[in-house]
């Protein structure tokens, strides 16, 4: 045999093997996502995986086994912690391509503590028909959170509807749209999905600033995703979830930088205490 014919031969056989590979670790962390935690972000993440050619390696963060249900260390899970707060509200997220494989999101969070969560990938050329019936779903009174600065006057809203009105009518429950994305992302999901326009734009007016730590970012008024969600929760009245989505944040926060540098979990910290303390809570009343 020639030895370029050996040399192609051995290329051909390492790149199938890698590939054989490549599969059987996406179908792996597939499968385990998908029995681990159920809800719509680990659904979405599974699907995106099987599609994947290579393994997502996520910038910045550690190359170590991690758990599926959290995406973090085993010996840093979160999943024990996982809270259970009913809400009337629903979120929906529509995520930029990536954003379901990367270790960081926080769209997983609010899937964790708001059962009415769904989740879709968002592409511009086209839109899963389970997200339009979604939206046109009687029940959901839909609101896109975004920037009113980028709509017309008259789209913009900066509270939300009643569920129980004075008169004893039940109005519908609010579902937030979010668009999961870093913010040039989210901007061109925004202009370029046609099915929103017609919705009100609900435009959020903090009065705090973003404490939000595991990505970088230039300004003090972007906020992760699972901030958001906790600002629409408050004008929602679903003052206890709100607060329990922000102590879930804190301490998923907490265990995935103390991973990320190979510390021990601080677990009597102000973030657990707050976080037990919440979810000790009784439900509200009916």
């Amino acid at each position: 045999m020639a030895p370029d014919d050996a040399v192609r031969r051995h290329e051909g056989a390492t790149r199938l093997a890698t590939a054989e590979c490549v599969n059987i670790e996406r179908n792996l962390e597939a499968t385990e996502l998908t029995c681990a935690t159920a809800h719509a972000v680990s659904l979405l993440r599974a699907a995106r995986l099987a599609r994947s050619a290579k393994p997502f390696l996520a910038r910045g963060g550690f190359k170590r086994e991690r758990c599926a249900g959290c995406r973090l260390l085993p010996s840093h899970c979160t999943c024990a912690l996982r809270p259970n707060v009913p809400t009337l509200s629903g979120v929906c997220l529509l995520m930029a391509d990536i954003e379901p494989l990367k270790p960081s999101n926080t769209g997983w969070l609010i899937a964790d503590v708001v059962a009415d969560t769904f989740a879709f990938g968002w592409a511009r050329t086209e839109t899963d028909p389970a997200l339009l019936a979604l939206l046109r779903d009687p029940q959901w009174q839909p609101y896109v959170v975004f920037p009113g600065e980028y709509v017309s006057p008259e789209r913009v809203v900066h509270s939300v509807q009643s569920y129980s009105a004075a008169d004893g009518v039940v109005g519908k429950r609010p579902l937030f749209i979010l668009l999961d994305a870093t913010w040039a992302e989210a901007r061109k999901m925004f202009r370029k999905s046609p099915y929103l326009d017609h919705l009100p734009v609900l435009s959020l007016q903090p009065d705090q600033v973003s404490q939000y730590r595991l990505r970088r970012s230039r300004r003090n008024d972007h906020f992760c995703t699972s901030e958001v969600a906790a600002l629409c929760l408050n004008l929602a009245g679903e003052h206890r979830a709100e607060q329990t989505l922000e102590a879930y944040l804190d301490v998923f926060t907490h265990h995935y930088l103390q991973a990320r540098n190979q510390l021990p979990i601080a677990w009597d910290d102000a973030a657990h205490q707050r976080l037990r303390e919440l979810t000790a809570m009784p439900a509200p009343a009916g």
